[in-house]
């Protein structure tokens, strides 16, 4: 495998809490099901949310640049054994194959204010 990417993004925690305070909304257009319902069971659920964006920038970053993504064209689960994962659709999804991307991992850092993700897009 060949690294073709890498990106690294940080999102204050307090912001995110304010920002879903906000808008109510907001988890339902950025995130997908399973990232509320994991996010939801969380004791600080506004982290995990934090963490999740994160990612979806540092995944965009790792693939330089995506025209035209939407927030739920990338997507954090779970693997079997918990570890997470990326999931790619609609134009991340085009933009990945286009660089011959097979997969993109992803490691979270969170501390009480802030959650770091930082990604790379491997290939063959």
């Amino acid at each position: 495998m060949e690294i073709l990417g890498i990106g690294v993004d940080i999102c204050d925690v307090g912001r995110m809490a304010r920002a879903l305070a906000r808008h109510p909304t907001m988890p339902a257009r950025v995130f997908t099901e399973e990232e509320i319902a994991y996010c939801e069971r969380r004791p600080v659920p506004a982290e995990a949310y934090a963490g999740r964006f994160a990612a979806r920038e540092a995944v965009v970053k790792a693939l330089g640049g995506v025209r035209g993504w939407r927030w739920r064209d990338i997507s954090v689960s779970r693997a079997p054994s918990g570890a997470p994962r990326i999931l790619l659709a609609g134009a991340a999804k085009e933009r990945a194959d286009a660089l011959g991307v097979e997969r993109v991992l992803v490691s979270f850092a969170h501390e009480r204010n802030a959650a770091v993700a930082f990604c790379v897009a491997l290939g063959r």
